[in-house]
């Protein structure tokens, strides 16, 4: 597994990373979610042995980061912030050396290169120099100089930064792929890809932990969880009829969406009454749905009691 333990980092007199703590099994992918500056790509480094901490320690599969590094590192796959490379380099060469760094000799060595240039779908541009790339391939070369040794835990900071919405289906259904045998934490300013492919995620602000579940805990803690949206153009009577019924707290009326959505106390499930109701006044709705809860509003909600 992935172990963290007290992790600390000071920068002169900024406390980036606070006495953080977690562990992650294999076969979860970990959301790791902030604002910007609270700690996640520090802690990261620390994680992946680039930055030493100034007090606790990772373990990777047992092998303690600050301790035994290499035998750690050699256990992990690293795409840090920015995905830096050798400008200078074609990208088959790149990836011929981390394959000598990775000391992948051999068939192995074959088949792990035509591998990572497949899934990350390289094969254009491997006669090309680095400083030649778009953004979104330079990215793409850093997830495969990560996964080309199959490591058994993966840290990526910022995965589809810079990616095309077909790139980053891509990459986000090559993540899903690989989680059933490794521990992969993704940090990411993108809620949609914590919905799609991650089973957790944490929360910190000021390098401390906020909260930690499955996105579906997370996503109930909104306060449009259970609400209920009717789509319908002439919602007069509908606002004040919804107000009326037990557990309604609100009713919100977005006349140019033409959808009225009325949000409970969480004391009741809202649907059913709701259905019942169109159906006894025989209003015209070209839909009914209940909301799952949004984690946008989860994360800004719980950031912002921490900022203040």
């Amino acid at each position: 597994m992935l172990e963290i333990e007290g992790l600390c980092k000071r920068f002169d007199e900024h406390l980036v990373v606070n006495d953080l703590s977690f562990t992650v099994q294999p076969g979860e992918v970990l959301g790791f979610l902030g604002p910007n500056g609270a700690g996640k790509s520090t802690t990261m480094k620390m994680i992946a042995g680039f930055l030493r901490p100034d007090a606790g320690t990772a373990r990777i599969g047992g092998a303690d980061i600050v301790n035994d590094t290499l035998q750690a590192q050699s256990k992990l796959g690293y795409l840090p912030e920015g995905a830096p490379a050798y400008g200078d380099m074609r990208v088959d060469r790149f990836l011929e050396f981390m394959a000598d760094m990775r000391s992948l000799r051999g068939e192995l060595r074959r088949q792990r290169l035509a591998s990572v240039v497949h899934d990350v779908h390289l094969e254009s541009v491997l006669a090309q120099r680095i400083d030649t790339l778009s953004k979104g391939f330079r990215r793409r070369v850093g997830l495969a100089q990560a996964i080309l040794h199959d490591p058994d835990v993966l840290i990526l900071d910022e995965p589809t930064d810079g990616l095309d919405p077909n790139q980053k289906h891509e990459v986000r259904k090559l993540i899903s792929n690989m989680s059933a045998e490794k521990i992969i934490v993704i940090s990411t300013h993108i809620l949609e890809e914590v919905e799609a492919v991650c089973s957790r995620a944490m929360i910190i602000a000021n390098g401390r932990l906020l909260i930690d579940g499955t996105p579906l805990e997370l996503a109930k803690r909104s306060r449009l969880h259970g609400a209920v949206t009717l789509q319908m153009k002439d919602s007069g009577e509908a606002v004040a009829a919804l107000q009326d019924l037990p557990g309604v707290v609100t009713v919100e009326n977005d006349e140019a969406l033409g959808e009225i959505t009325a949000i409970g106390n969480g004391s009741q499930n809202l649907l059913a009454s709701i259905n019942d109701l169109v159906r006894e006044r025989s209003w015209p709705v070209d839909g009914v749905y209940q909301k799952h809860g949004r984690l946008d509003e989860v994360f800004r909600s719980i950031t912002r009691e921490a900022l203040t």
